[in-house]
């Protein structure tokens, strides 16, 4: 069984824009898909929106949609973006995303959810009340949510960070998201998804003849300390 680690954070731009092709891996027969969340707006990096952020984020996002036709609704744009009370913080989503894959191995759907929740339905992601309503909305048993979110918050998920980052690391990754594929034998190889974005059929086909992609090219991402637009 082949394994594609797939290294992301639910509030990364380009993570976003790299979810068709997550989707289009997970259809593929002898693949699994292990995730990876980097808590890349957590500790002192958390961010509270303001008019700043919003016109660093803004011109991000529009090349995602160009490039790649996900949607970025007008309650994002106009609604999240512009409620300076709103707080940017990955650790709670991603809470979230451990404790759907505790109860019941949804943990790339809650990923998807909560991608969709925030950029296009402009839904603060960080909030429980709004993680809560997300996992209903999945069909997740409510109360075996809330119970695994409570247990995994915390250290558990700060240990997930660092294991996360340690898979950074290891893919040689500028930042997120980065996908390194291990093969039934244990060898990794780094998959360059620049090239795929809005294309997840072509990616799909490469993961099919496992073609480990060039390095040369440097697909836009973001890091821990932002992100880049080439």
């Amino acid at each position: 069984m082949n394994t594609l680690h797939y290294i992301f954070d639910p509030l990364c731009g380009w993570c976003y824009a790299a979810a068709p092709l997550i989707s289009a891996a997970r259809k593929l027969p002898g693949l699994a898909i292990a995730f990876h969340g980097g808590g890349m707006l957590t500790g002192s990096r958390r961010q509270t929106i303001t008019p700043q952020w919003r016109d660093y984020v803004m011109p991000h996002d529009r090349r995602i949609a160009q490039m790649t036709g996900q949607p970025f609704g007008e309650a994002y744009f106009e609604g999240l973006l512009r409620d300076t009370s709103a707080v940017m913080d990955s650790a709670p989503p991603t809470t979230a995303i451990l404790a759907a894959e505790d109860i019941a191995g949804r943990g790339l759907d809650m990923i998807q959810a909560l991608q969709h929740a925030h950029y296009a339905d402009g839904r603060r992601i960080a909030d429980r009340p709004v993680l809560d309503a997300i996992a209903a909305e999945l069909g997740l048993d409510v109360a075996g949510f809330a119970a695994a979110f409570d247990r995994l918050a915390g250290e558990p998920t700060e240990r997930h960070f660092r294991e996360s980052i340690g898979w950074l690391g290891r893919a040689g990754g500028q930042g997120f998201p980065t996908l390194l594929l291990e093969d039934a034998s244990g060898r990794f190889s780094r998959i360059d998804i620049g090239r795929f974005l809005g294309q997840p059929e072509a990616f799909a086909a490469a993961l099919r003849e496992q073609l480990p992609a060039s390095d040369d090219e440097v697909m836009p991402h973001c890091g821990l300390d932002g992100c880049t637009d080439h």
